[in-house]
């Protein structure tokens, strides 16, 4: 079967979407709205964890949370959720759980490590990964909580920390699609859209995919705004002049303003987009598939995580290539 047959799509009007969610057990959704029966758990509260977990719990959603620094979960219990001391806990007392975390090795770790979300499912429990890891961790991961008699549902988001704010994330899932439709009243309280591709590992892939682009365009837009500086245009006219053509994306409308004052606030840690890259270099190779401009990209990367730009925004990676220019003078 052709992989686009694999493919469902939902998408909600961005701002206008008339979603009701019901998340405990019995009470109605009300005409025209979508009902979850249970309670929700979410395991990793950083930067995009705490926006999606915090969009549960206003949407009524009885939410338990946990995180390695138990200080980030205040927030979240000011604003009513639960807490409880380990991911299996958590795990445990929840009918469905969600896990946000930062790589591959700490979503293996939250999921199957000692005290991991795997040891409190079981039958009738679903576990849902929103991190962004490779094929095999993702595999790796569903094959345990499969084990217990659980679900597994992989759900890897497009989208940074506003849209996480803001319940306008892009979620790609794949994997059990009976856990897919069980949950999706919660992902329409995360996100603008979702989308059903099949078998566990194919989420994984797209949200690489997707990151690949994402990291490779932002490498090309910094060129132009220093090339345009360099040869005595303003940058922020290229940024305008940009947002109006046929190659116009948020992305770089967003950005280019606070690059060419030299700020980058942080909405995607600069190390976890060279961290994506990393991995698509590692699907590609997988497949014997050239990505030279990735490839360079990721160099970029590296370069500005050496400089100290880890936790900035990805946007920062303008810096190695203002320090490359500078060396080359030297």
């Amino acid at each position: 079967m052709a992989a686009a047959a694999f493919l469902f799509a939902r998408a909600a009007p961005a701002l206008s979407r008339r979603l009701v969610v019901s998340c405990a057990a019995g009470q109605d959704a009300g005409a025209g709205g979508a009902e979850f029966q249970g309670k929700v758990g979410f395991l990793g509260l950083g930067i995009m964890g705490a926006p999606m977990a915090s969009n549960l719990v206003k949407a009524g959603c009885d939410v338990t949370v946990w995180n390695r620094t138990k200080s980030k979960c205040d927030p979240l219990l000011s604003l009513g959720a639960k807490y409880e001391p380990s991911p299996a806990e958590v795990a445990s007392s929840c009918d469905v759980t969600f896990a946000m975390l930062a790589d591959p090795e700490s979503a293996a770790e939250v999921a199957c490590g000692d005290n991991g979300a795997a040891e409190g499912l079981a039958p009738g429990k679903g576990y849902v990964d929103v991190s962004t890891v490779d094929g095999a961790t993702s595999k790796l991961i569903g094959e345990r909580i499969t084990s217990t008699g659980a679900s597994f549902l992989e759900a890897p988001v497009s989208g940074s920390k506003k849209p996480a704010e803001d319940g306008l994330l892009i979620f790609l899932t794949a994997g059990d699609e009976s856990l897919y439709k069980r949950v999706a009243p919660l992902l329409d309280v995360m996100g603008k859209s979702r989308f059903y591709l099949g078998d566990v590992g194919n989420g994984a892939a797209m949200k690489l995919v997707v990151n690949m682009v994402m990291g490779s365009m932002m490498v090309s837009f910094s060129e132009g705004l220093l090339l345009s500086e360099k040869v005595g245009l303003d940058p922020n006219t290229l940024v305008e002049v940009i947002s109006q053509g046929a190659i116009s994306a948020p992305m770089f409308s967003l950005k280019g303003p606070s690059m060419v004052k030299v700020a980058y606030p942080t909405a995607f840690p600069l190390k976890h987009q060279q961290k994506d890259l990393r991995l698509a270099l590692a699907l590609a190779e997988s497949v014997s598939q050239s990505i030279p401009t990735v490839a360079a990209a990721n160099e970029l990367y590296k370069a500005a995580k050496s400089l100290g730009l880890s936790d900035q925004d990805f946007s920062a990676v303008i810096e190695a290539l203002k320090a490359k220019a500078q060396s080359s003078q030297q």
